[in-house]
């Protein structure tokens, strides 16, 4: 196993998707480095992401969205995205096995891993239009 080598800007970037449950973009994560008092060019903290990413440390989530959003929960979840406001929130429920083995009859492929992105409208957004 290669040695994971924190810099203190990716160490930085680390903490911040770490302390976010909110599943923070690229730009967020500007945003509260630069909240904190650090100035770091978009170039670091996009490659500080990416290297992050690449040693398994923190997840990049592709949720439909135009950009990525980071996880630093690293076991197996799922995500719920409210189609109003864009909130992401964990799904801690198993994905049903029968479920995985019908679209692998059904496809033919050998399924390694399942990533479910559920769509809806968050509680706060459905108050609203009530």
């Amino acid at each position: 196993m290669n040695k994971i080598n924190l810099t203190i800007q990716r160490k930085a970037v680390y903490e911040v998707v770490q302390q976010a449950f909110d599943h923070p973009t690229a730009a967020d994560v500007i945003e509260r480095l630069r909240g904190q008092g650090h100035n770091f060019a978009y170039g670091t903290v996009y490659n500080s992401l990416r290297y992050l990413t690449d040693a398994g440390l923190i997840r990049e989530l592709k949720l439909g969205e135009a950009v990525s959003r980071y996880d630093a929960r690293m076991e197996d979840h799922q995500h719920i995205v409210c189609a109003k406001c864009g909130r992401v929130d964990e799904v801690l429920v198993d994905v049903p096995q029968d479920w995985i083995s019908s679209v692998a009859k059904e496809t033919h492929y050998r399924i390694e891993h399942a990533h479910v992105v559920l769509e809806g409208v968050c509680e706060t957004c459905a108050s609203k239009t009530s």
